[in-house]
Parts: C-alpha cells; sequence; structure tokens
C-alpha cells in the first residue's frame, strides 16, 4: 500500500526518508540499539525471574519459558525494525550477513557497538525491576556453564545456536523466492529453537551483545570469550552453508 503524500507537506521523517550514509547509518544503529535492547531486556528478566523462583500466575519460569522468551520477543522486533535496520539484535547476524555479501563490512562495527549498548541498558533496567537480588543470584541474567560443562561445550552449543539462527535469517530474508511475512516468524522459532537446544549447556545465548551485557553490568564473566567466540564462528559458518546450497532450486519433474 503507497501513502499519497498531502499537497506542500514535507517528506522529512518519512519511514525511509533519511539522507546521506552517515545519517541512515546512524538511525539503523538506533534501530539496532532499539531492537536488541528488546531482546535482552525480555530474555533476561525471564532468566531472572527463573532464578528467583518467581511466576506469574503458577509455577516459576522454566528452560521452556526460555526458549519461547527469546523467540516470542524476536518475532515482533523483526517485524518491526526489519526495514529500518534489518533486525539483526545480534553481531553474529551482522557478521553472518557481511561474510555471506549481505551486508557493507563498514557498518559491521557500528552495529556492534549499538547492539552492546542496547544490551547493557537492558541488563540496567532488569536490575532496576527486579532488584538487588536479581544482581546477587540471577546475575542479571548473565548466561553461564552447566554444571558439568566444559568450555569447549559451551563454544560448541553457542555455534550451534548461531548456526540455527543466521542461516534462517539469511536464507529468508535475503532469497526473492521466500514468500513474503514468512520471514520475522521463521527467525523467531530459529532462535527459540536453539536456546531449547543449548540451554542446558550453556544458558543458550547464542548472541554475544546478551551474553556480554549482562556480564558487563553484573561485574562476572564466566569463559565470556567463548560465548564471543561461539556464535561468531557458527555466523561464519552459516553464512558459508547458504552460499552454498543458496544458488539451488527443487528440481522439476521435467529434469
Amino acid at each position: 500500500m503507497s501513502i499519497t503524500p498531502l499537497p506542500g507537506r514535507s517528506q522529512a521523517g518519512k519511514p525511509g526518508s533519511a539522507r546521506g550514509k552517515s545519517a541512515n547509518l546512524t538511525l539503523a544503529c538506533a534501530a539496532e540499539l532499539i531492537g536488541t535492547f528488546l531482546l535482552v531486556l525480555v530474555a533476561t528478566a525471564v532468566a531472572t525471574a527463573a532464578v528467583q523462583g518467581k511466576g506469574t500466575a503458577g509455577p516459576a519460569y522454566n528452560s521452556l519459558a526460555m526458549g519461547l522468551s527469546f523467540g516470542l520477543i524476536l518475532i515482533p522486533i523483526v517485524a518491526s525494525i526489519g526495514q529500518a535496520s534489518g533486525a539483526h539484535v545480534n553481531p553474529a547476524v551482522t557478521l553472518g550477513l557481511a561474510v555471506a555479501g549481505r551486508f557493507p563490512w563498514r557498518c559491521v562495527a557500528p552495529y556492534w557497538v549499538a547492539q552492546l549498548l542496547g544490551a547493557i541498558v537492558a541488563a540496567l533496567l532488569v536490575w532496576a525491576a527486579y532488584g538487588h537480588g536479581a544482581y546477587v543470584d540471577a546475575h542479571l541474567g548473565a548466561p553461564s556453564p552447566a554444571n558439568g560443562a566444559n568450555a569447549l561445550q559451551v563454544l560448541l552449543v553457542e555455534a550451534l545456536i548461531a548456526f540455527i539462527l543466521v542461516f534462517t535469517v539469511i536464507s529468508t530474508t535475503t532469497d526473492p523466492r521466500v514468500p513474503a511475512g514468512t520471514a520475522a516468524v521463521a527467525i523467531g522459532f530459529s532462535l527459540g529453537a536453539g536456546v531449547l537446544l543449548g540451554g542446558s549447556i550453556s544458558d543458550g545465548a547464542g548472541n554475544p551483545a546478551r551474553a556480554l551485557g549482562p556480564m558487563i553490568v553484573a561485574g562476572t564473566f564466566p569463559v565470556w570469550v567463548f560465548y564471543t567466540i561461539g556464535p561468531l564462528l557458527g555466523a561464519v559458518a552459516a553464512a558459508g552453508a547458504f552460499r552454498f546450497v543458496g544458488m539451488a532450486s527443487p528440481p522439476s519433474a521435467g529434469d
């Protein structure tokens, strides 16, 4: 649907009307900050409530709630800011798209900064909302290895979560053959599935910003290097996989 401008009315402020690469990048980074803030706010709030044994209208949140919280909030985030910034809200997604040739390398660092800032603000608000106990007992939802899990297992699981997410993002948002309107739902479900896959090993971050934001505010850094490198490696692998299989199309009956 197109919007017909009123006669004599300036188009300043119209969605997508930013002029100049610098101005547009600044606004896109602002969108990434907001989107990452929302993602980390919901995810870490649910994690904090689970550790503190708080529920909404029944038992406290459990592992299923963690996966659902990630996936459910990501759907509206992608739908609302996808047209403004691409709704990466994850440094691994930004890197994967750049490696796949679907995002300019010059914008990677600014996106990463915006995403980390959004995660830090989210952690601060979780602290304010849930109180000092959230800081002491739950470390503001910062992920940490499960009992018995070693650093290499965390690295592997975090890479797998990012692979699932980034492969889905690249496949659904850059291929014109994908039906319109399916990307947000597919991306949300892919993150939810990934978090459920890795939750019992690494707490299921799959996102360096989601991991580092609460860690920075809480002042605790359990194997933070693996929570950072793992998703980035998974993103690079997903980009490579897409470049390999993305050229294919289903064989027809006449082939």
